[in-house]
């Protein structure tokens, strides 16, 4: 190669390399500062552990962000399980100049027209753990059909024979509750010899499931299985041992209080077989995290998916010595991991792998 090829060519060469440095410099100029920014969480129930941790998890997020000049402030409200309520929150929130609202709707519709006043002042809304039929806002779905589909298939497959289980519901109108119900209906077809012969709703709380499940044994029949939305599995045992009934299979729901008591019931049967099984309530860092990337300008798809967390007998004592008491199994989901999933979602990709500190299976 001549002399003018090579001046030639290392003038191509630093043309491209100028190029792509000023595509990366496009790239990172669409991120905008969202340091003066406010980010809110409207929350529509706080009455128990689960809740408690959502909360938890948003606040130690929020004020870490704060602190790193990520946001400039946030702010929780709660509506005491009131439609009213929240749409009332929601409509202030508005007036107080945030510029997204992460909200954890009470009913698929009873708010809508408040999220849609805030989408309409231009302010970002990010729903996630329940489900909403809003159009405007951005979706972060919990697949609680999966949730009541493993606990099918797995009643299904440790009941031998012809059996009976107790359905212990949510908070009455609620997507999750609705999504649980189905899932576990529709896995059950697979197990025509299984049978629902009882329902309660439990409020996703151990002292509610326990008064519920107490006032339903004397009507029911004998009961060898016990599906549960998340914090009532203890409550459903203290029942069923009150009443001088046999332990059935109690699915559990990674709070440390069911998986204490699970340790102890596999500790007086080695035989004793149940699982535990729930979406994780720092669910509310990725929606944080999700609304604070959309108002850096990253591209977010509307609808994006999370897994739920599912605890087996090989990793219970894991999970226990890591579970404080009073809380329950978190799955952490940091920034990082939710740029994950944005980018998977804006791919078409899969989305991530929960974080875990355990990769064993059942």
């Amino acid at each position: 190669m001549n002399v003018p090829q090579v001046k030639c060519v290392a003038t191509m060469v630093a043309a491209v390399l100028l190029i792509a440095a000023g595509l990366t410099h496009a790239g990172a100029a669409e991120q905008k500062s969202t340091a003066h920014m406010k980010i809110a969480l409207s929350n529509f129930y706080a009455g128990n552990s689960w809740r408690q941790a959502l909360l938890k998890s948003w606040s130690d997020t929020a004020s870490q962000a704060m602190k790193d000049h990520i946001i400039g402030e946030t702010k929780i409200v709660n509506a005491d399980n009131s439609a009213i309520q929240q749409s009332s929150q929601i409509e202030s929130l508005i007036v107080e100049g945030y510029n997204a609202i992460v909200v954890d709707p009470i009913s698929t519709t009873a708010i809508n027209g408040a999220m849609e006043d805030a989408c309409n002042a231009g302010v970002i809304v990010v729903v996630f753990n329940e489900t909403a039929t809003v159009s405007c806002a951005y979706h972060i779905i919990t697949d609680y059909v999966e949730d009541g589909r493993l606990q099918a298939k797995f009643l299904g497959e440790h009941l031998k024979g012809p059996a009976n289980i107790l359905e212990i519901r949510g908070v009455a109108g609620t997507s999750a509750d609705v999504d649980m119900h189905n899932g576990l209906a529709d896995g059950l077809k697979t197990y025509p010899n299984i049978k629902i012969v009882g329902a309660v709703y439990g409020n996703w709380t151990q002292t509610v499931a326990q008064k519920e499940v107490a006032g339903i044994l004397p009507s029911l029949p004998p009961v060898q299985g016990v599906a549960t939305q998340g914090g009532d599995g203890w409550g459903a045992y203290q029942a069923f041992n009150a009443a001088g009934r046999p332990a059935p299979i109690i699915v559990m729901g990674n709070r440390q209080d069911e998986l204490a008591l699970w340790k102890t019931l596999v500790e007086k049967d080695p035989n004793y077989q149940t699982f535990s099984v729930s979406s994780t309530p720092s669910s509310s860092e990725v929606a944080f995290w999700v609304a604070q990337q959309i108002l850096a300008g990253r591209h977010v798809p509307k609808t994006m998916n999370l897994p739920v967390t599912t605890i087996y007998k090989n990793d219970l004592d894991a999970w226990l010595k890591i579970t404080p008491v009073g809380s329950l199994a978190l799955t952490l989901f940091d920034q990082s991991w939710t740029e994950t999933l944005i980018e998977a979602a804006n791919t078409g990709k899969p989305a991530p792998d929960a974080p875990s500190p355990f990769l064993s299976a059942q």
